[in-house]
């Protein structure tokens, strides 16, 4: 099969010292393979971490992006599903073992196979060497899996479409498993590029939703997104009052932080996800105040392909969609330097053309 080269954006080593523009090999499409042109890339949390090497996990060259939004620019003869022209969406997996039990269930996410999922970039999720590797959105082509292309309703802006494919669905599978719905009290912590959402499609499934943040500057916003109450969580007073309210709550914040103060706001039988961390707490979890009340904590990753397609829908029926800000993608390091800063309204995405058509 013949490979040929396009342009990406990347890191080359451990050393992290910004992305730089490189290129990287894709292949013509398989009989059920799809050939997409890229036209825009979402920037994820999940990026920075992983081009810093932050799990130890990150294999080199690394081109980081797992919200791609693009068109088809060719089918694989087997293909049934999409044509040339269509409109599609790739997120954060492009394969899985599909024998498992977790695979044969529809919950591709959870694939118990020896490397587990195929993430988008960075080869597989357990891996068994360096040499597989993947490539991911922040390029101008990439060839996926039928099987894993999702499909863009009309409904929505493309542009903002790409962050559903992974703050969409990593907020939307929990809030669903749990059974998130009418009567229920939700609370929803981080307001970023995982909250944001969130927020908006907990009222959505009908839930009652209290936006928790440490900074009072996003009251508004989250006011805006449909939050019935903002919580200010450096507000000791506050905090107490709101003890034992929440039937749900769903942490979205990346890095390491105390959770021991969030599961005091769950209910008797309440239940605390945690997405977005992928590592300890900062300090151990009092189980204290986990047993006292038979309180559930758990955690959640991404979401299956069905869940990732249903989302979509969901948010074009009822008009969500991530506030994103479009930048050209010679700007991302800048954009990382202002995720590490936390100076960034929710979600940044790359409009591809900019390095398609650069140089």
């Amino acid at each position: 099969m013949d490979a040929y080269k396009v342009k990406a954006y990347g890191a080359t080593n451990s050393i992290f010292s910004g992305l730089k523009e490189m290129e990287v090999e894709r292949y013509a499409p398989k009989a059920d393979e799809v050939h997409i042109e890229i036209l825009f890339s979402g920037v994820c949390h999940s990026d920075l971490h992983q081009v810093k090497n932050d799990w130890h996990n990150t294999i080199y060259p690394c081109v980081p992006g797992h919200e791609i939004v693009g068109r088809v620019k060719e089918a694989g003869s087997a293909v049934t599903k999409f044509q040339v022209g269509d409109i599609v969406g790739v997120g954060c997996m492009v394969d899985s073992c599909g024998s498992c039990e977790p695979c044969a269930h529809g919950e591709e996410n959870y694939c118990e196979g020896p490397v587990s999922w195929t993430a988008t970039y960075n080869g597989y999720m357990k891996p068994q060497n360096k040499d597989f590797n993947t490539f991911g959105g922040y390029s101008t082509d990439i060839v996926v899996k039928e099987s894993f292309v999702l499909r863009i309703p009309a409904g929505l802006n493309i542009e903002a479409a790409a962050p559903i494919l992974c703050a969409g669905v990593t907020t939307y599978s929990p809030l669903k498993h749990w059974n998130v719905g009418p009567g229920s009290s939700v609370g929803v912590v981080g307001i970023g590029g995982l909250g944001h959402m969130a927020v908006q499609l907990a009222r959505a499934l009908g839930a009652t939703v209290t936006a928790i943040t440490q900074d009072e500057k996003k009251r508004a916003a989250a006011e805006q997104l449909g939050a019935h109450e903002v919580l200010i969580s450096t507000d000791a007073d506050a905090m107490k009052v709101h003890e034992s309210k929440f039937d749900f709550i769903l942490i979205t914040i990346p890095d390491a932080f105390e959770v021991n103060e969030y599961v005091k706001l769950a209910k008797r039988n309440g239940v605390l996800t945690t997405v977005g961390l992928l590592g300890p707490y900062k300090a151990p979890l009092n189980n204290m105040e986990v047993a006292m009340h038979r309180r559930s904590i758990s955690g959640s990753i991404i979401g299956s392909i069905a869940e990732t397609q249903e989302v979509l829908d969901f948010c074009a029926m009822h008009n969500i969609a991530p506030e994103v800000q479009v930048i050209n993608m010679q700007d991302i390091n800048e954009a990382y330097d202002k995720m590490m800063d936390r100076d960034v309204r929710f979600r940044y995405v790359i409009d591809m053309a900019t390095l398609k058509n650069a140089g």
